[in-house]
């Protein structure tokens, strides 16, 4: 899975979303951010992307 989803990429999308920074391994990967109020909308996209670079 990681050769077409990586972890690190995944949250460095996200976190910016919520006005922050992440990253890591194409297997593990962490993250943060200061927009609270962003993470249900932003939790919500995540199956969405890897979705899409699963097909």
């Amino acid at each position: 899975m990681t050769a077409k989803v990586k972890a690190g990429d995944l949250v460095r999308e996200l976190t910016a979303k919520l006005g922050g920074k992440g990253g890591g391994r194409p297997d593990f990967a962490q993250g943060g951010g200061t927009d609270a109020a962003a993470l249900p909308a932003v939790l919500a996209e995540v199956a969405g992307l890897v979705e899409n670079n699963l097909s």
